[in-house]
């Protein structure tokens, strides 16, 4: 009878075990695609003003001052 507890409860613990590897998994996988997110944005961002920039400004630097 305690085999077939321990067996029981051995089992219960396997399935918790793998149920929070599966969330830490998932958390992971969405902070992952957080960060990606973040990154496209921010390079968009370095894009336009780049683009924004008149001809010539930020090509040289005054070291005369």
């Amino acid at each position: 009878m305690s085999d077939t507890v321990s067996l029981a409860q051995s089992i219960v613990t396997m399935q918790a075990a793998s149920t929070q590897q599966a969330l830490s998994v998932e958390m992971l996988r969405q902070n992952a695609q957080a960060d990606q997110a973040l990154v496209a944005m921010l390079q968009q961002s370095a894009e336009q003003t780049q683009a924004a920039l008149p001809a010539g400004q930020g090509t040289l630097v005054d070291l005369t001052v």
